[in-house]
């Protein structure tokens, strides 16, 4: 026999048995036919909720649902940010340029640099002081 899978709407109406309508935890899991560990765990998911706390595990109500997944886009959202701000700062801060240099007697010399801007400055400077 496979592991039945039960809606949230029901979850949310069974927990309503024990907290709203008195019953206790085994007469509720009795009434509805499920397990009294799963009904113990969805009364207190929804005592939760219903205080205001997020769930870790999905949540029952649609309110806390919806809360759930703004979160679950923000954190996207955040390490999008953080890789275009660590991508950003590497490109401003390095520079790829390619230098071609006449040396005396005709012949050309062409040097790649990869290096940060203050480098490649003081060298272009250096370049042109030879010059």
């Amino acid at each position: 026999m496979g592991r039945k899978i039960f809606t949230n709407e029901f979850k949310v109406e069974c927990a309503s048995l024990v907290l709203d309508q008195g019953y206790s935890v085994p007469d509720a899991a009795r009434v509805m036919d499920v397990g009294e560990t799963a009904m113990r765990r969805w009364v207190k998911q929804l005592k939760q909720e219903r205080a205001g706390t997020t769930p870790e595990t999905p949540a029952l109500t649609e309110d806390k649902k919806r809360i759930q997944e703004l979160e679950a886009h923000i954190r996207r959202l955040e390490k999008e940010k953080q890789i275009l701000k660590k991508a950003t700062v590497d490109s401003i801060d390095q520079c790829n340029t390619h230098v071609k240099i006449w040396v005396a007697g005709g012949s050309l010399n062409e040097t790649c640099i990869y290096r940060t801007r203050e480098r490649v400055d003081f060298r272009l400077m250096e370049i042109r002081h030879w010059l």
